[in-house]
């Protein structure tokens, strides 16, 4: 798929994972699963932070260490990108939050947006969009277009599940945006659904549809 492509092998993903796609799981569990799933694939697309020098105390003298010198925004995808930022703050909880309000029309499959909560001005080094499912790609397009004319400059997508179509779309449309899934599927059906995908994964993480 590419250099700016990462798909985990961690093999705590991939269990996890096959845990999220299953019918069975109902939407407590699902919402963990989220959470978990998307702190590993954080772990993995936040590997190449800067640092900064940090001098702390502990109980017998002090110790030399690291902080993490990158400013990092997160994105999520309302609604279903909810999930993915909350597990993200959990572990780093410096980073900003800003929403982003995109729906896919279920006529023409084009995203829509309806809401936005950027600051005027970026004042981050690092922004990290966040949405379970990469489909048609559209949504993850039109957030890297916005967070670009916003003033953005190093951005990633980190997603759950990608299907070849939606990933062939953001790497068209934004060579330089890294993308961290934990799978890429088989394909996207005539309703836009990846396959075999987990569903929707906005109405499994709320109890909807």
């Amino acid at each position: 798929m590419g250099d700016q492509v990462f798909v985990s092998t961690h093999p705590l993903v991939q269990h996890k994972l096959a845990l999220l796609r299953s019918n069975l799981t109902e939407p407590k569990k699902f919402r963990e699963l989220v959470r978990e799933i998307a702190q590993l694939i954080f772990y993995e697309a936040t590997e190449d932070l800067s640092l900064a020098p940090l001098t702390v105390q502990t109980p017998l003298a002090p110790c030399e260490g690291f902080e993490v010198a990158d400013r990092i925004g997160v994105i999520p995808i309302l609604r279903a990108g909810l999930g993915m930022s909350e597990a993200i703050i959990d572990i780093l909880p410096t980073v900003h939050v800003w929403h982003l309000g995109l729906y896919r029309d279920h006529e023409t499959l084009q995203p829509v947006t309806y809401y936005n909560k950027l600051p005027s001005e970026p004042n981050i080094d690092l922004s990290l969009i966040v949405d379970p499912m990469l489909a048609t790609g559209g949504s993850a397009v039109a957030a890297v277009d916005i967070l670009k004319q916003w003033g953005a400059r190093r951005i990633k997508f980190l997603g759950l599940i990608a299907s070849p179509e939606g990933v062939q779309a953001l790497t068209a449309a934004h060579p330089d945006v890294d993308i961290h899934l934990a799978a890429i599927d088989r394909f996207l059906n005539e309703r836009g659904y990846i396959v075999p995908g987990l569903g929707d994964a906005g109405d499994r993480q709320f109890g909807t549809g």
